[in-house]
């Protein structure tokens, strides 16, 4: 990870990007709303809980048939690895280990039937990409994250906090620039990107300039930044309104610097009770730095448990052991997260999700009938406690959790097959029905569109998504 507190780091996180790699993705014409009516809302708020890496729906929020490990099973008997235990909702059960989450689904949704996309041989950054912006990549222009459209349709809350806020991604690990690729306003300009924190204990230092910088030599670095813009590449090739946007949010960054508000960012002014609340783990710092920015007017907020290639989700190998560590992780804080903005009337407007790129299954690589080269090889009898678990990547059914925002509560959406291939059968959901779902609760209506390079570009493919109304109340 890039030291906090530098020069470089402060100037990467406030301005959402180098202005080399920003000249790189933008179009070079200009562009026109194409809409910007707003429809009634059901909240102001979102938080994306990102399971990065592929979180197996057998073993989380949709348990099958349980089998123990022993040594000779035959790997086609394998569903789960985890029995199934009761949730607060009378009839819907968690895989072991989600009890703190199965005690506040009274409060949400469980998704049981998203379908991720078939884009040929699977790849988390390019599945990751495609959940993150509903476009499948390569695309002609950058395509903007959720989080960036969100921002630039309803803008800030708060006129201090940054509308869009990602916490826990660093891209100093593996599958950096693909990581990258998303995480971007693309072609709506700097001022609607991410504002950075790869560190929830450090995210105050993200809002802080070096230390032992003046203040009469910090406004001079920033009279020589707008000078920098209009001498760069993005200068030369982008349009006027990248320019002013890319300056306008340096000018939001340093507002934030001076403001009351900027002690959000700072975690150390919890209490200990907080810490052991939410768990100690840079994923559960991050659920309470999420409830604190909610709190403040953050329009989006996405925290991660951090997509590594081979760790946190990806379990390739040794499933169920790492994913009995993974649910530690993720259910006290997730539960937490639910109960403090519902005691303090928060999650009435805040629209929570929790998801995954894809899946996992013992033996389907893809998903019936679109089937692609095995990631990893798994033996047809399980010797070893390592080969216990769902390893290989799979598309044909996912969960995913709402909570808030006008969703329902204690309810259960779709349905996958209760023997093996595990695949939706019930209410399929798409990566563009989720946009637009989430896009509804928030009023922004399904043909919000800009021309760039004089084509019309939707928040959904072709402004074809449609809201899924029987998720809300």
């Amino acid at each position: 990870m890039e030291t906090q507190g530098t020069r470089r780091s402060f100037l990467k996180n406030v301005g959402a990007g180098t202005l080399a790699a920003m000249a790189a993705t933008l179009p070079s014409t200009s562009f026109l709303a194409g809409c910007r009516r707003q429809t009634t809302s059901r909240a102001d708020t979102v938080i994306l809980l990102w399971m990065a890496g592929g979180m197996a729906h057998t073993e989380t929020f949709d348990p099958k048939p349980y089998t123990p490990f022993e040594k000779g099973l035959e790997s086609n008997r394998l569903l789960s690895t985890f029995r199934s235990v009761p949730t607060v909702v009378d009839g819907l059960s968690f895989s072991e280990g989600l009890e703190s989450m199965g005690r506040v689904m009274d409060k949400g949704t469980v998704i049981r039937s998203y379908r991720a996309a078939d884009l040929g041989h699977i790849l988390h950054s390019r599945h990751q990409y495609h959940w993150h912006t509903c476009y499948e990549p390569p695309q002609t222009v950058a395509a903007p994250h959720i989080g960036a459209w969100i921002a630039r349709e309803l803008g800030p809350l708060n006129p201090v906090i940054p509308p869009f806020i990602s916490i826990g991604q660093r891209f100093s690990v593996g599958e950096a620039e693909e990581l990258k690729a998303f995480h971007t306003a693309g072609f709506l300009g700097a001022e609607h990107g991410p504002f950075l924190i790869p560190n929830p204990l450090a995210g105050l230092e993200n809002v802080r300039p070096p230390k032992g910088m003046t203040p009469r030599r910090f406004e001079r670095r920033q009279l020589l930044y707008r000078e920098l813009v209009n001498r760069s590449p993005l200068g030369e090739q982008g349009s006027d309104y990248q320019k002013e946007s890319l300056l306008r949010s340096m000018e939001r960054a340093y507002r934030l610097l001076d403001s009351p508000e900027a002690k959000a960012f700072d975690l150390s002014l919890e209490p200990a009770e907080s810490y052991k609340q939410y768990g100690n783990s840079r994923f559960g710092l991050g659920c309470l730095l999420a409830k604190r920015l909610t709190e403040q007017g953050a329009r989006f907020i996405s925290v991660t448990t951090e997509y590594e290639p081979f760790l946190g989700w990806d379990t390739h190998e040794n499933g169920h052991t790492r994913t009995v560590q993974l649910k530690e992780m993720i259910d006290r804080a997730v539960a937490q997260l639910v109960k403090d903005l519902d005691e303090t009337g928060h999650l009435d407007r805040t629209l929570i999700v929790l998801a995954s790129e894809f899946s996992r299954d013992m033996l389907v690589e893809g998903r019936p009938g679109a089937k692609v080269k095995d990631a990893v090889d798994v033996p047809d009898i399980l010797e070893e406690p390592s080969q216990y678990g769902m390893h290989r990547h799979f598309t044909g059914g996912c969960s995913m959790l709402m909570f808030g925002g006008g969703i329902k509560r204690g309810f259960v959406y779709g349905k996958t097959a209760d023997e093996r291939p595990c695949e939706t059968v019930e209410r399929q959901i798409v990566i563009a029905e989720v946009h637009q779902t989430i896009y509804h609760a928030l009023g922004i209506p399904p043909d919000t569109h800009y021309v760039v390079e004089g084509r019309p570009f939707y928040t959904t493919p072709e402004g074809t998504g449609k809201a899924v109304m029987e998720l809300f109340a």
